[in-house]
């Protein structure tokens, strides 16, 4: 398999973490974002949505989205499963993950940032103001919801899930632009969890090979 990304892509870093959850090997391809290179016509030959990440399959597929490459990888190499094994658990997983995908990172990624301050003029400090508001009020609506659930090492049980694939890379970026995470403790303990494990580890943006300083 062939991973298309970006070092510091949450989307391209949740991928990478299912990858390594589940042990899989992958060529990295670097896509360098801000250099503009996922708008050049060979990388659009591979992705005509531009967007990273895009997986390569063994069999020639190109797939892209994040959620929809972690789901496919978790059907084709089920073992550790990534959704739990019923309907209500796997539920619950996918909402708190789209809580961060769908919710929270629509409104922070690179393009929305680049739009405010190219063509709505706003300044570094709006947009860093901006950009703390959305994610603090999204993890207060992830914090609500996993102070629903039973105690846990994870955000849901004791193994990492899709939920888990989605949280450590918000963290990541809401530490680049100094997010407030105080009276997060459900969501910073699964957040410290994650980081123990050696997946995690292996898939953060510091450990690519395009990893900048």
């Amino acid at each position: 398999m062939k991973l298309y990304n970006y070092f510091r892509s949450s989307a391209s870093f949740r991928v990478r973490i299912a990858l390594e959850l589940k042990g899989l090997s992958y060529d990295y391809l670097p896509v360098h974002l801000v250099k503009g290179e996922h708008k050049k016509p060979d990388y659009a030959a591979v992705s005509p949505s531009l967007l990273v990440p895009t997986l390569a399959t063994d069999d020639g597929e190109h797939l892209g989205q994040s959620m929809a490459i972690i789901e496919y990888l978790d059907e084709v190499h089920p073992e550790p499963a990534l959704l739990p094994s019923d309907p209500v658990g796997r539920a619950r997983v996918r909402a708190l993950a789209q809580l961060i995908a769908c919710e929270i990172h629509p409104l922070n990624n690179l393009r929305v940032l680049k739009y405010l301050v190219n063509e709505l003029k706003v300044d570094d400090a709006a947009k860093a103001t901006w950009y703390r508001h959305w994610v603090r009020d999204g993890l207060q609506a992830f914090e609500r919801e996993l102070a629903q659930l039973p105690p846990s090492t994870y955000c849901y049980g004791d193994t990492p899930t899709l939920a888990d694939c989605c949280l450590v890379p918000q963290i990541f970026n809401g530490r680049r632009f100094d997010t407030d995470f105080s009276g997060l403790d459900r969501t910073m303990a699964a957040f410290d969890a994650c980081m123990k494990h050696p997946a995690f580890q292996k898939a953060q943006p510091s450990s690519c090979p395009d990893n900048e300083a």
